[in-house]
């Protein structure tokens, strides 16, 4: 992949019957308290990051990442990963802190974090947010930001979550709700809740592309591409889909690749419609008055990355090999995607739970089990009782790994700021410090910036706290 990538994830949390519902904003606090106090996973935030986030609501992890509360859900950003295998794997830590907080809580039998993207009682959503960082010379005008919102639009038939039902947001404006037709099962759960193309805010006007300029790096060199249109992947090859085949098309339009006459008409309605579209055809109207099928639009990107960046690396290569595997599977063997595609998988166990209980896609059961898919314990999630192919088995099970709960990715600055959290775990005379994606301080005079996000800043960083320095409080101020 070789481009610096990370994940953000909202985690729902799922209460038993016996466990009051007023419970379910407590648990994600008991978790980050238990995981910074406890579990000793990290160092607590001591100042204000803004006016949501007060002193002691997260902080960073041994691991390079981060863990805070984020309006009553608990959300975890993974550390920067240089390669596809370390982000899957550290994306994966996420659900490994927050299981093995609840188990060690005794909570685990009436307590679950779940991985998805909708509330089906509530019709709320919540984020799954992917960041990758990019040459600030990158051009981005009105016809190669149009070509990226049409892969954009057009990925979530591989890396759709599934959802039964569906959802009918307002959009920013609060233009009146039009009559729709049932859905009973679509693609993606975020395709609903996207209600523009392009914008700054996160909340209440969500669109495919956070045009917010924060590239947490050097400005003169990076921007930070904010993406808030994917779901929350259960399957770790879901996951590298997503994330590899996106980073394939950044490079492809760095480099001035990209297909031409490839602009949809409408990104925001293509996106619900290829989601809602129970043909499978998932046709959509291009800008030229065309139309295509998002599989034949996915073939071309495909094909084009194919071109210029096969043979770059073996993970590349990988990559490659497997996004093609899933378009050929797509059109002739949805079976052979079970436990690689998540939509797919979650279809496949309801269809089948639905014929042997004989139940109509209108009972309530079936968003019950919609939920248990996502649940992250794997004695209790569902995705975790299906058995995948070889090569999506093989993948699956290369990623999980423990050590990645503690251990920082060595190549990035992660690496670094890992080395900060450690130091500042370890001082037990109340030594004053500020930690930042790009900077980390002991007072408000004496910082460290970190704006290259591939050193891994170990040296600087051992120096800089090498320096002899007096325990002080830290004004709640402090911003950098």
């Amino acid at each position: 992949m070789d481009r610096i990538v990370g994940i953000e994830t909202e985690y729902g949390c799922l209460l038993s019957k016996e466990e009051p519902h007023a419970n379910s904003e407590l648990w994600p606090a008991k978790v980050k308290n238990y995981l910074f106090r406890k579990a000793e996973a990290g160092t607590i935030d001591l100042h204000y990051r803004d006016y949501e986030e007060p002193p002691g609501n997260g902080g960073f992890l041994l691991n390079g990442g981060r863990l805070y509360l984020d309006m009553g859900h608990i959300e975890y950003a993974s550390p920067e990963c240089l390669h596809l295998h370390d982000l899957v794997a550290y994306e994966l830590a996420g659900d490994e802190l927050l299981h093995s907080s609840l188990v060690a809580l005794g909570a685990d039998s009436h307590v679950s974090f779940i991985k998805n993207n909708v509330d089906h009682h509530t019709g709320a959503t919540f984020g799954c947010h992917e960041n990758y960082l990019m040459k600030r010379e990158a051009h981005f005008t009105p016809p190669i930001l149009g070509t990226l919102l049409t892969f954009l639009a057009t990925r979530q038939i591989f890396t759709g979550a599934g959802r039964v039902g569906q959802s009918n947001p307002l959009a920013f404006d609060f233009e009146p709700l039009q009559p729709e037709a049932q859905v009973n099962f679509q693609l993606s759960q975020r395709a609903d809740h996207i209600v523009n193309d392009i914008y700054q805010w996160v909340q209440f006007n969500r669109a495919i592309i956070n045009a917010r300029d924060e590239p947490l790096a050097d400005y003169r060199k990076y921007r930070r591409l904010h993406l808030l249109i994917g779901d929350s992947n259960i399957s770790p090859f879901a996951t590298a889909l997503k994330v590899g085949t996106t980073a394939c098309v950044l490079s492809l339009l760095e480099n001035g690749h990209l297909p031409r006459d490839l602009v949809l008409a409408d990104a925001v309605q293509s996106t619900r419609d290829i989601s809602r579209d129970t043909t499978q055809q998932w046709i959509v109207q291009l800008e030229n008055g065309k139309s295509i099928g998002a599989l034949d639009v996915q073939w071309e990107f495909h094909q084009l990355a194919q071109k210029y960046l096969g043979d770059r690396s073996a993970e590349t290569n990988w990559l490659l090999e497997s996004w093609g595997f899933v378009l050929e599977a797509l059109e002739r063997n949805h079976q052979s995607l079970i436990g690689g595609v998540d939509w797919i998988t979650k279809k496949w166990l309801l269809e089948t739970f639905v014929e042997a209980e004989k139940l109509t896609w209108g009972d309530p059961w079936l968003p019950s089990i919609d939920l248990e898919y996502h649940n992250i314990d794997p004695l209790r999630g569902l995705f975790f009782g299906v058995t995948p192919g070889k090569r999506i088995a093989e993948w699956n099970n290369s990623v999980r790994r423990p050590s990645a709960t503690r251990t920082p990715p060595a190549n990035t600055r992660a690496s670094g700021r890992a080395h900060a959290v450690a130091f500042f775990q370890s001082q037990s005379g109340g030594l004053s410090y500020v930690i930042n994606w790009d900077s980390i301080a002991c007072d408000s005079r004496d910082f460290l910036v970190m704006g290259d996000p591939f050193q891994t800043y170990n040296e600087e960083v051992d120096r800089f706290l090498a320096r002899p320095r007096s325990p002080g409080s830290l004004a709640d101020d402090v911003q950098l």
